[in-house]
């Protein structure tokens, strides 16, 4: 078919981005639904988060072969950048998780920074959220369902914003300050027994600092090195 047909063809529509932000949201989704017993993480994921993943990675797919590839470009593109980021976001907290053992715990103060990944492996795998030690499973499965909201927030993000060439990349900060704050209103810290601390949210709220960045820019980036590639419509 010639090319003005596929443009046609837009599923980055508002209405279709609706749906790709409430699909990529099932995974905070997960644990929102245990703490405010709607059901258990386990529940959710089985029954919510693994069909709402597949659903989008099917729309993402349809459009890269009946549509114009904006949806396909914003779900690949966001993912990448919510995982990149997410990775970020693990880096800056490492010196103060690893603070004893590097030895500079003199200089910043050691944090339990990473205590809740096998926990939420632990509540997925529908195990005691407190134990002795943690099984490789529910570690595995811990530290993948972190992950997985790292990723799902870049789709969030793009989403929302539309065309991430065209919009201040500093929304994406506003967007992870945004998570941040609304987690400490939740049952999040009395759960895994978190005292929110100054020192805690000043360190939380910088690590969901870096977190914005990066996504916002990669995301900018992305899409732009993107389009240069393959050029599509603006929105």
């Amino acid at each position: 078919m010639p090319s003005s047909d596929r443009t046609e063809n837009s599923f980055w529509t508002p209405a279709w981005r609706s749906m790709v932000f409430v699909l990529a949201a099932a995974s905070i989704w997960c644990l929102l639904a245990e703490f405010y017993h709607l059901c258990s993480m386990r529940t959710f994921t089985i029954c919510a988060l693994m069909p709402a993943t597949a659903l989008l990675a099917g729309l993402a797919l349809w459009d890269r072969l009946r549509g114009d590839r904006q949806l396909w470009r914003a779900v690949l593109v966001g993912a990448a950048a919510g995982l990149l980021a997410a990775l970020a976001y693990d880096v800056f907290r490492l010196p103060f998780v690893y603070a004893r053992q590097w030895g500079i715990a003199s200089i910043v103060p050691p944090m339990d920074l990473f205590k809740v990944f096998p926990r939420f492996g632990a509540m997925i795998l529908d195990q005691p959220v407190e134990q002795a030690h943690y099984s490789v499973t529910a570690q595995l499965v811990g530290w993948s369902y972190h992950f997985s909201n790292g990723i799902t927030f870049g789709v969030m993000y793009l989403a929302m914003i539309g065309d991430a060439r065209r919009r201040g990349w500093w929304w994406a900060i506003v967007m992870a300050v945004g998570l941040e704050l609304g987690m400490l209103f939740t049952p999040y810290p009395a759960t895994f027994n978190i005292p929110l601390t100054r020192l805690f949210i000043i360190v939380t709220l910088s690590a969901h600092l870096v977190f914005g960045t990066a996504m916002g820019w990669l995301t900018r980036s992305g899409s732009i090195r993107w389009s240069a590639l393959q050029p599509i419509p603006r929105l």
